[in-house]
């Protein structure tokens, strides 16, 4: 049985933190992660749902603001001797001295398909950029920012219609199952680390909201995929008489050449589910789901109906 250290925080690591501990070949002997910080509206200290989980099986938990400037992590290496570390959406650098003390050295489940998208944002990155397929690699840390030799991958196509949120569960499940796939043959041998073609990298760095803003100048399927991109966080944004509205969910329209053009941004067609909303090129987009500030989500028969919406009204 291996003995590993997971490091890991959001809710992405979780499945790749439940299988190791309920692995029968593999003791989780404990948990990394940041700490507790305040969420939520009334700003209650909240624990990563890493640790939740870690709790609940009685996984030894070890918390650090920053765990480069943290000595006594090495300490907690030496005292539990792990064959390797896990490291899934931790959301901090490691420093060499920790990432190569176990024997193994330490893994890493990064939601992309390395060398491409490499970054702290790789899911928002591929849908952003309307690419059809990413997946997830296991891949040994090194001090570069994601060149770390390749253990193993899998691809995942990516559909029309799905957003961040949702391909974010999707890449944590596989990611889960695959490193506990690769976990034995890494551990054992079997399966060699394989150096990434630098080449061919491409980059998903992390963004400021302020991108979320939509343009309906913009073709549809930019927007679409901006849409999709920016749910859950932070939500794509347009302005209509001076509030900032989301628009969570939208969809494509098939072209219609007897159509006539109107202005970016005019409603040209109201549905039982959506409105038509003109964008650049002479394409259409379907607005499915929309919130107002301090409301809830709703459809977009009650957006309108409630923003007293008519055709021709140009969105901002």
């Amino acid at each position: 049985m291996s003995r590993v250290a997971f490091l890991g925080t959001p809710e992405f690591a979780v499945p790749s933190l439940d299988a190791l501990i309920q692995s029968p070949d593999h003791e989780v002997v404990c948990l990394i992660t940041q700490p507790d910080r305040k969420a939520g509206r009334g700003q209650k200290l909240t624990p990563p749902p890493t640790k939740v989980t870690a709790q609940k099986y009685g996984v030894p938990i070890f918390q650090f603001r920053s765990l480069r400037k943290s000595p006594e992590a090495i300490a907690v290496l030496e005292k539990l001797c792990p064959d390797c570390c896990a490291v899934v959406a931790f959301g901090q650098i490691l420093k060499p001295e920790f990432f190569d003390f176990p024997p193994c050295g330490t893994l890493n489940v990064h939601a992309s398909v390395l060398p491409s998208y490499r970054g702290g944002a790789p899911i928002v990155h591929s849908i952003l950029n309307g690419e059809s397929e990413t997946g997830v690699t296991i891949m040994k840390i090194d001090a570069g920012m994601d060149t770390g030799d390749i253990v193993s991958r899998k691809s995942v196509r990516i559909s029309a219609n799905i957003t961040a949120g949702e391909l974010e569960e999707v890449l944590a499940r596989e990611g889960a199952e695959l490193l506990l796939k690769t976990l034995d043959g890494y551990l054992s041998g079997e399966l060699k680390p394989k150096p990434q073609d630098h080449s061919l990298a491409t980059y998903a760095p992390r963004f400021d909201k302020g991108i979320a803003q939509l343009e309906w100048s913009l073709d549809a399927s930019q927007l679409h995929n901006k849409v999709r991109a920016m749910n859950p966080w932070p939500g794509a944004t347009f302005r209509w008489r001076g509030k900032e509205v989301k628009l969570w969910r939208t969809g494509l329209v098939a072209e219609d050449p007897s159509r006539s053009p109107h202005a970016p941004g005019s409603i040209i067609e109201i549905r039982k589910d959506s409105f038509l909303v003109q964008c650049g090129d002479v394409t259409v987009i379907a607005l499915e789901e929309l919130q107002l500030p301090n409301r809830n989500r709703v459809g977009a028969k009650d957006f309108l109906n409630g923003c007293q919406l008519r055709l021709g009204d140009l969105l901002a």
